[in-house]
């Protein structure tokens, strides 16, 4: 399997109606990326069939100007990441392939395609200070990664990192980097009620709005109200 051949798979699944995705979803500024006109069911369903391609045949794919070429790109590598039959040494190499080509997975659904595996569950059982690191990064997506990638701890239970990662990024400059840390401290606190309440207590009142709505979505109405009551 080659990166050619997943390119020319995709191809056949061109539509006209499919070429509004770079204005209506992608919202980096690379001024390069264009739709290739394919829905997103057919690129993870081909994805999915190319998922055994080689990880320098992705690194092909990941140097596409097609939105819908890299998101497959992503997609195998997140099909790779959770396969349990993958070595060890290959989802080291994945790990290494997303965060050294970060410049092409420029956009928030790249990177809550493949954070959550490649990232975070790779770090599982390992020091998590790169996610600190990236909190400092001066890429919106890279910070976004450090955040989502959380989740995958989140599912086993362990929700501290997550908090600190969200106190870190509460005044973040960018929209899209506010709705990830209210998303993800949202489904913290479907794991600890009691953090998420403390860490709104703490920052309700001055962070930003549309991270404060997130966060609170799937607490009991009278909490919910409370906690954007408190917001100035």
């Amino acid at each position: 399997m080659t990166a050619n051949q997943f390119i020319e798979k995709l191809a056949t699944f061109k539509n006209e109606k499919e070429l509004h995705k770079v204005a209506k979803f992608f919202k980096g500024n690379d001024g390069v990326t264009k739709a290739l006109g394919v829905r997103f069911g057919d690129v993870f369903k081909t994805a999915k069939e190319f998922s055994n391609i080689p990880l320098g045949e992705i690194n092909k794919l990941l140097d596409s100007d097609y939105y819908e070429i890299r998101m497959g790109a992503i997609s195998i590598m997140d099909y790779q990441a959770k396969d349990k039959k993958t070595p060890q040494e290959q989802k080291k190499e994945l790990f290494e392939l997303y965060l050294n080509r970060h410049d092409r997975l420029n956009n928030w659904d790249f990177v809550d395609r493949g954070a959550y595996n490649i990232i975070g569950e790779y770090l599982m059982d390992k020091p998590r200070d790169l996610l600190y690191e990236l909190v400092k990064s001066k890429n919106i997506w890279e910070r976004r990664t450090a955040i989502v990638s959380t989740y995958a701890f989140i599912k086993k239970g362990e929700v501290d990192d997550t908090f600190a990662i969200a106190e870190l990024l509460i005044h973040d400059e960018e929209e899209l980097v506010n709705k990830a840390v209210g998303s993800w401290v949202r489904e913290a606190g479907k794991k600890d009620e009691t953090k998420l309440k403390a860490f709104l207590d703490k920052h309700a009142s001055t962070m930003p709005r549309v991270t404060l709505r997130y966060a609170v979505e799937k607490l009991n109405k009278q909490d919910k109200a409370w906690y954007m009551n408190l917001k100035n």
